[in-house]
């Protein structure tokens, strides 16, 4: 048995999605349905990205496992001649076979399109979101300043999601305008929530008719409620353009908003399997998930023992479990974490 991971490039247009779904044919259906065909065996894909009905992709990622023989850097030219030509497999490789596409560190980009004009193209309606207000970029960026950074992206994220954390980190957004009169929202980040991208593109096209200053990101950003942002954008305009996986893990991961500050220090990771979660500063409300999701990606990392130092202003409590963890204390206001198999 040997895993092969799949780039795959899709026009979402004609699908409902990527995730099978009782109604609608979807694109996870059809690679394993084409899959098993190819192979005669039972092939079920486990795709890195579940992107929504209508939306597009250059590189969503996808594995599967198979007995069979053939190479896997030539399954993809075997798989395209089946698939039909809104489906192509970039890309196949054979990986170790415990990589799991959703469990590893990665950088996802985005891209969105909007078609500004007066009148709608017909080559590009399938492609681009149509507005025909006039859109005033500088307003926009602005607004979309706010979103750099690590920040609880909650009012960007539609209700009925399953995501147990909703703080995210986005590294790029940019807006640029095209002689085509289209404008593309670029974003790069660690992870995006159900619709997050969408909402924000809603939000920015907002500013820039003027409904709101570009000023009022960051108050939305600090509500935490869906319903203070802006609509969410059509889905056509969308398409994940790639999926950048982490090599080997970051020395330092850190975080720093008005509401919490730390440094994730992963220098000794590999030599003793130890990770330091240094808080220099976060809010009372904050601390409990601050912790939880910073200990977890350091045991997810590889940590065998993860340590947090954090000063006195800072309370921790061994009473409070953060998670699936609960601390020790130790010597010089150091303590260590400790798993806890019930919540």
């Amino acid at each position: 048995m040997k895993r092969i991971r799949l780039t795959v490039a899709y026009d979402g247009t004609a699908y409902s999605g990527w995730q099978l779904q009782p109604n609608g044919v979807t694109i996870e259906e059809i690679l394993n349905r084409t899959l098993s065909e190819l192979l005669k065996e039972p092939v079920f894909v486990i795709g890195a990205s579940r992107t929504d009905s209508g939306v597009h992709a250059l590189g969503n990622v996808a594995v599967f496992d198979t007995e069979s023989r053939i190479p896997g850097d030539k399954i993809c030219f075997a798989l395209n001649q089946r698939l039909p030509e809104d489906i192509r497999v970039i890309n196949s490789e054979e990986v170790p076979s415990d990589w799991h596409p959703r469990k590893q560190n990665c950088v996802k980009t985005y891209e969105y399109k909007i078609l500004n004009c007066r009148i709608e193209v017909p080559t590009r309606r399938l492609y681009a979101h149509f507005c025909y207000f006039p859109l005033d970029l500088e307003k926009m960026r602005k607004a979309a300043a706010y979103l750099i950074g690590e920040h609880d992206f909650a009012s960007f994220c539609s209700s009925g999601h399953q995501a147990e954390e909703t703080v995210r980190t986005l590294y790029e957004v940019s807006l640029d305008r095209g002689a085509d009169d289209v404008i593309t929202i670029r974003l790069k980040g660690n992870g995006f929530l159900y619709n997050m991208v969408r909402i924000i593109a809603g939000t920015l096209m907002e500013v820039g008719t003027g409904i709101y200053p570009p000023e009022h990101v960051k108050e939305i950003l600090e509500a935490r409620e869906r319903r203070k942002a802006g609509r969410t954008a059509s889905a056509k305009g969308l398409t994940l353009i790639g999926i950048e996986y982490e090599k080997e893990p970051a020395k330092e991961i850190c975080g720093e908003n008005e509401h919490w500050s730390y440094v994730l220090d992963q220098t000794e990771l590999v030599s003793e399997r130890r990770s330091v979660l240094r808080v220099a500063f976060c809010e009372e409300c904050e601390t409990e998930r601050l912790i939880r999701r910073m200990v977890h990606q350091a045991y997810r990392n590889g940590a065998e023992e993860v340590l947090v130092q954090a000063p006195e202003t800072v309370k921790l409590s061994e009473e409070i479990r953060y998670g699936f963890y609960r601390l020790k204390p130790q010597e010089n206001g150091v303590w260590e974490t400790e798993y806890c198999r019930e919540r």
